[in-house]
């Protein structure tokens, strides 16, 4: 058979070059959420939006944490505490009348980020199981500072006013608004990791993590470099504990629990670590899961949690690389 003969060999995803092949799971993710509002309108739209806006807020900080463990092996259980960090900054000054959104967000990243240095620099002189229990006391010791403040609802947590308001206008009180807000937000930070993870910024850190001994000798501080992702990773939890706030429209010491660290570590595991796009597709999974075994019992953790035993042992690896090992 000659050339002019032979058929055209088809593009499929199979043989697509790997790089396209594993932007087709961000891609459906990022294109599902954004026509879902408009799906949502032919059901139960509040529920949906409000659902999905959770996801997407949640989604964003099982994101920064992947930055941690999947770029840098760095585990931390207490990342929640940055969550409650911008949620609080949010509540705090609400309370005190301050309801623009702009200074709310530049008070969460200023306290997100000295917290995230001061622990941070403690935190990374420690290694595997140490690393992740000095991060957990940094997070637990936030969690009780927050139920000691009783000018701010103490336990019981705080209601807030109002949404955030946007240069004096309240856009966030429309449902939808918030939503694609959430959707910018995320969609924004998404782009900016990826950017980041594949500068010579993110080469250190996967060298740093694979071989840290080596990166020194050729010249790097891997703990300067580990130090600055920490604090990135804060400040991204931060911003989403400002959307959470804004969703909920309520702040409490639950936000930075250590169940809620917990979950974002699930989160992360189960869509696939060092992807950055797997830790929002875990977001989803989970919390649709949750919301779906809810409306069959209330003994639904019962359920819950043998699932999650059972995605852990037979996904190896997470969701997003099973499909992209399925599509090749």
């Amino acid at each position: 058979m000659t050339d002019a003969a032979r058929p055209v060999e088809q593009a499929t995803p199979a043989n697509a070059p790997p790089n396209l092949r594993r932007l087709v799971v961000p891609i459906i993710v990022f294109a599902g959420l954004a026509i879902a509002p408009w799906l949502a309108q032919f059901g139960t739209e509040s529920f949906v939006l409000s659902l999905l806006t959770r996801v997407m807020v949640l989604g964003l900080a099982a994101l920064s944490l992947d930055l941690l463990i999947g770029y840098a092996g760095l585990v931390s259980f207490g990342h929640a505490a940055f969550i409650g960090i911008g949620a609080y900054s949010v509540g705090i000054l609400a309370s005190h009348g301050i309801n623009g959104i702009a200074l709310q967000v530049v008070a969460a990243l200023t306290v997100s980020a000295f917290f995230a240095a001061i622990t941070g620099a403690i935190s990374l002189r420690t290694r595997g199981v140490y690393f992740i229990m000095i991060t957990l006391a940094f997070g637990q010791m936030l969690f009780f500072l927050a139920t000691s403040l009783a000018a701010y609802g103490g336990d019981d947590g705080m209601n807030l006013p109002s949404r955030s308001l946007f240069f004096g206008y309240d856009p966030l009180d429309n449902d939808r608004t918030l939503y694609y807000v959430a959707f910018a937000t995320l969609g924004v930070v998404y782009l900016a990791c990826r950017m980041l993870v594949a500068s010579r910024f993110g080469r250190v850190l996967r060298g740093a993590r694979q071989n840290p001994v080596r990166m020194q000798a050729i010249g790097f501080s891997p703990y300067r470099y580990q130090l600055m992702l920490y604090v990135i990773a804060g400040m991204i939890a931060a911003l989403a504990g400002v959307l959470l706030a804004n969703t909920s429209e309520f702040v409490s010491p639950a936000t930075m629990s250590w169940q809620r660290s917990g979950d974002l570590i699930f989160m992360v595991v189960l869509g696939g670590m060092g992807s950055l796009h797997g830790a929002i597709a875990g977001a989803i999974v989970f919390l649709l899961a949750e919301e779906v075994l809810a409306g069959f019992t209330e003994h639904w953790h019962i359920i819950f949690g043998p699932l999650l035993i059972l995605c852990v042992l037979y996904i190896r690896g997470g969701i997003t690389p099973l499909i992209e090992r399925t599509r090749s």
